[in-house]
């Protein structure tokens, strides 16, 4: 199963824009797939400070929301999962500009994901790849 988790996460993560999903959140539209997420999935931010935990798909809608706030675009580009088990670590380049001044910003982004039955029931981001493997387990 765990070869099955991380295509179908790698799947999802090929395709993803985060603000796509949220406008869609906002029109009611239910074309964001969420089929790989627990219903009652954590999320933790390791990135904001006045972030914490949000619980579900709407607080996963709702902190992805927060975090898209500040910015008048955002572009993720996925590069890769390390990992082949119930954790992985999924590896993107954020590349963003702030909305009222304007500042570029393109930094490094993943995410550790566990799987428990084939879905998703946590995962947290971390501004530094290597801090997220380290979490994992995960070689390098």
């Amino acid at each position: 199963m765990s070869k099955e988790n991380v295509e179908r996460l790698r799947g999802r993560l090929e395709t993803w824009d985060p603000v796509a999903d949220i406008e869609a959140w906002r029109q009611g539209r239910t074309t964001v797939d969420v089929s790989f997420l627990d219903p009652d999935v954590v999320y933790e931010d390791g990135v904001l400070p006045d972030q914490t935990r949000e619980t579900g798909y709407e607080g996963v809608a709702r902190a992805t929301a927060r975090w898209l706030e500040p910015f008048e675009s955002v572009t993720i580009e996925f590069d890769r999962i390390v990992g082949d088990g119930d954790r992985v670590v999924s590896i993107h380049r954020a590349q963003m500009r702030a909305r009222h001044t304007g500042i570029d910003f393109d930094t490094p982004l993943a995410y550790l994901w566990t799987f428990r039955d084939g879905r998703v029931v946590h995962f947290k981001s971390y501004l530094d790849p290597a801090e997220a493997l380290a979490a994992a387990g995960l070689p390098e």
